[in-house]
């Protein structure tokens, strides 16, 4: 005959606590004794005790599950932000039902909240940096919270996200610091709320510091788009144009930029400094290391969880948002007095 299953009546006995003290535990609730809480761990870890998670959301109308649906989760932001939120989920008790969807459209966005909803998820969480994105959130209404990661809320909706223009302002200033007169840009995509607030930080530090505003090169996150912008400016510095230090919105397009003014005849940095964003786990063994912003993808996700709790407990919070920190590497260095970089046919670009 098959033994019963263990119930949490088992791991009290075991630990010598009260069966509500065991239900705090398995619930994440703050106000346990952190000895209590060690010892009803052990217990649960020593029993092989599982939570019932299907009875409990019958009598409780909780299931202990978040729903997420995002966007263009190829990308390596919102792959890791996704990482960060399932992890800090567990860590809270709950699991993360994924939704991830092709194109942000308001009726695929509608469709995907719906039917986590019918799924009787306790929250949804909405994850993307794009502006149709936003929209359609901006106009669901749901009967569960709803609470947006990386893309404004809209008025009344709780949003967290790491600060963008914080990010790009220090990229741009560390290359003004090295005496660069000014600094070009490679954006992300068009619609793109964190490639505009790196447009933003990059040109509010500029307009401050009064130096020139160059135009910005367009990009699409990828690093071909990155390598292509990397050709167009080896051939503005072949024409005399003065570029000696490029920020781009992120590690994949500065990738491309250094293979291009590689295969130009241009050094990094000594003819042309790079600063990228995002600080991939390749970024130290690029050639040359590349000086990056970090993005923290896993306190990112511990903030959207504990603004999804908040909600659910009838909390408003207003989270603060990540600030992002710049990681300097070799890819960055002081403005050449002179130099004389060879072009593709091996005539100098400028003295």
């Amino acid at each position: 005959m098959a033994s019963r299953a263990l119930v949490m009546a088992d791991v009290a006995a075991w630990a010598g606590v009260s069966h509500q003290t065991v239900s705090r535990v398995v619930n994440g609730h703050p106000n346990v004794a952190p000895r209590t809480r060690e010892r009803v761990e052990q217990a649960i870890a020593q029993l092989g005790y599982r939570p019932n998670y299907a009875a409990r959301a019958l009598v409780t109308g909780c299931s202990r599950t978040i729903g997420l649906v995002t966007v263009h989760v190829n990308h390596y932001g919102p792959a890791q932000t996704l990482i960060g939120l399932e992890k800090a989920a567990r860590v809270a008790g709950y699991s993360l039902s994924v939704s991830i969807l092709d194109e942000a459209t308001a009726a695929a966005v509608r469709e995907a909240v719906d039917r986590l909803v019918s799924h009787r998820v306790d929250a949804v969480v909405a994850l993307s940096t794009y502006d149709d994105a936003a929209r359609a959130i901006g106009l669901l209404e749901t009967p569960v919270p709803l609470v947006t990661v990386q893309v404004s809320g809209g008025e009344g909706r709780p949003a967290v996200g790491v600060d963008q223009e914080a990010g790009a302002r220090l990229a741009t200033a560390h290359l003004l610091s090295l005496g660069h007169r000014t600094v070009h840009h490679v954006t992300g995509p068009e619609g793109s709320q964190e490639a505009r607030g790196r447009v933003t930080g990059w040109r509010d530090v500029l307009e401050a510091a009064g130096a020139p505003v160059p135009p910005p090169l367009c990009g699409d996150w990828t690093a071909p788009s990155g390598h292509a912008a990397g050709r167009q400016l080896a051939d503005r510095i072949r024409r005399g144009e003065e570029v000696t230090a490029v920020f781009l919105a992120n590690d994949h397009m500065a990738l491309g930029l250094l293979a291009a003014l590689h295969e130009e005849g241009l050094s990094v940095p000594d003819d042309v400094s790079v600063v990228g964003f995002d600080d991939l786990p390749e970024a130290p063994y690029l050639a040359p290391p590349l000086t990056t912003v970090r993005q923290d993808f896993a306190e990112l996700g511990r903030r959207g969880v504990q603004l999804v709790l908040a909600r659910l407990a009838g909390e408003d919070v207003v989270p603060e948002p990540v600030v992002p920190v710049l990681v300097v590497r070799s890819s960055t260095g002081p403005v050449p007095v002179s130099r004389t970089p060879a072009g593709r046919d091996g005539h100098p670009c400028y003295r």
